[in-house]
């Protein structure tokens, strides 16, 4: 009996260009700074990381989830950034 050999293929792994990684990692920078400050009628003011939900909800469901951990700290260092540079939306209530 003679025995077949099949050739099996590899799956081409789908690689992420440096430049691609680098652009998202700016843009995780980006949205991660954004805040939302609710400003009440004195000196009361609630800030909420609207840009740290939304860069999460990103990571998590990003086709590259190799770096996710390095995606979650961008995302946490541009948080603190914009909760001390100011940079956000403010809303007077």
């Amino acid at each position: 009996m003679a025995k077949t050999t099949k050739k099996r293929k590899k799956a081409a792994k789908s690689a992420e260009l440096d430049s691609t990684y680098l652009l998202k990692l700016i843009l995780y920078v980006i949205i991660g700074s954004q805040w939302l400050r609710l400003t009440t009628g004195g000196n009361g003011q609630i800030p909420i990381p609207i840009g740290l939900f939304i860069g999460v909800f990103f990571a998590s469901h990003d086709h590259f989830q190799i770096d996710r951990k390095i995606e979650y700290a961008v995302l946490l260092m541009a948080m603190l950034v914009g909760f001390w540079s100011q940079v956000g939306i403010f809303v007077n209530l």
